[in-house]
């Protein structure tokens, strides 16, 4: 049981460190927090524990229910690790890695943003409720990424000192010592500092529980190490865009306003700053884009995920999307130098490049295959 749970620790070792070189580094927090993983390991040391303290305190012949337990044990563990081979072997390929990301993030969105956009309730804004100056600001004795708040020890607080609390960084912001954390308006000079301080959590690097943007930066990530020339894999930065646009289908249903929290006698007390939909348009498609402009199969995913999502979504929410259509035409002009290549990246393909072709060819599009049949004749 000892070897077999060395064996695992340098194995799972070494698989993080492939997975984390060919996918991105910050993949590898998400494989610890694995709940398969967990189980696998306590397992494994249950197994051990156990029959090492069997073998320790038996003198003589070995009860027999301890060795049915020891053996059984022992024989779970090896299922275990057979069933845990599989699932690692699934979880860190880009498919499975990327499918698993693209739920947590879908999850958190919901969670941080509750309400659709056709939801008749609505929140004020930030700056409705924090007129003129703050009362107090609170600074942070330590550096680090914002992970996440306590709403409700935050609302009390304010409540219990009748004042407005707002949280300057957003979760995901890199804060250094110094810097504010809080400011409290319509009063809070008593309240006290360490009680606020100790209602936020700092550490060394971002997690999924109220960040609902860190989902997609590592998908983005992973399309664009995919996309950079040492490695050249467009498929996978495909794979990364279908997970995107899931994610951006469930942000843009979303009211993604700031939020503004009220006690239970309705009065507002917390407000705290959150990415609104622009920030999640350009955090999903703009490096995309950018790095994947000289590859045909990425500019026609890109091209048909954007098309998809103006056709579902209002007009308000369209406006980035047709920015970024815009940008994506003029980057396939420039990277492309034959009219044919120009032609095909215009074309929207669900699968990049061997799909259904969507059909939706713009008039520059329809302009451009003219001119690639007229090269061709010449």
């Amino acid at each position: 049981m000892f070897t077999l749970i060395v064996f695992l620790s340098s194995a799972l070792l070494l698989a993080v460190q492939l997975a984390s070189a060919q996918l991105t580094p910050r993949i590898i927090a998400f494989i610890f927090r694995d709940p398969v993983v967990k189980a696998a390991l306590a397992a494994f040391v249950f197994s051990f524990t156990f029959t090492l303290g069997v073998i320790l305190r038996t003198n003589g012949p070995v009860p027999l229910i301890a060795g049915t337990i020891a053996g059984y044990g022992s024989l779970a563990s090896l299922v275990v690790f057979l069933y845990l081979l599989d699932h690692m072997g699934k979880m860190l390929r880009a498919n499975g890695a990327l499918r698993s990301i693209g739920i947590m993030g879908r999850s958190v969105i919901k969670s941080v943003y509750p309400r659709f956009t056709e939801s008749p309730r609505r929140s004020p804004k930030p700056a409705d409720i924090l007129i003129g100056e703050p009362a107090r600001t609170i600074t942070s004795l330590r550096e680090g990424a914002v992970l996440g708040f306590d709403s409700s020890n935050l609302i009390a607080l304010a409540q219990r000192h009748d004042c407005i609390i707002e949280i300057v960084p957003q979760v995901g912001d890199f804060v250094t010592e110094g810097d504010p954390l809080f400011r409290t308006f319509n009063g809070g000079a008593t309240l006290p500092e360490a009680a606020l301080r100790n209602s936020i959590a700092i550490g060394s690097e971002r997690t999924f529980d109220q960040d609902p943007a860190f989902a997609m930066r590592i998908i983005v990530d992973i399309a664009a190490k995919a996309l950079s020339p040492a490695i050249n894999d467009p498929t996978t930065a495909v794979l990364a865009l279908d997970e995107i646009h899931h994610l951006l289908r469930t942000a843009g249903s979303r009211q993604l306003d700031d939020q503004v929290l009220a006690d239970s006698n309705g009065t507002y007390r917390l407000a705290h700053h959150s990415p609104d939909w622009a920030d999640f348009v350009n955090l999903g498609v703009t490096e995309i884009r950018h790095y994947g402009c000289q590859s045909i199969q990425v500019a026609r995913k890109l091209r048909s995920m954007l098309e998809n999502l103006i056709q579902n979504f209002p007009e308000r929410r369209a406006a980035p999307l047709r920015q970024e259509l815009a940008l994506l035409k003029r980057s396939a002009a420039r990277a492309f130098a034959e009219p044919e290549d120009q032609a095909l990246a215009e074309v929207s393909d669900p699968q990049g490049v061997g799909g259904r072709s969507c059909g939706s060819e713009s008039a520059n599009g329809r302009h451009l295959m003219a001119k690639a049949a007229e090269v061709t004749q010449s």
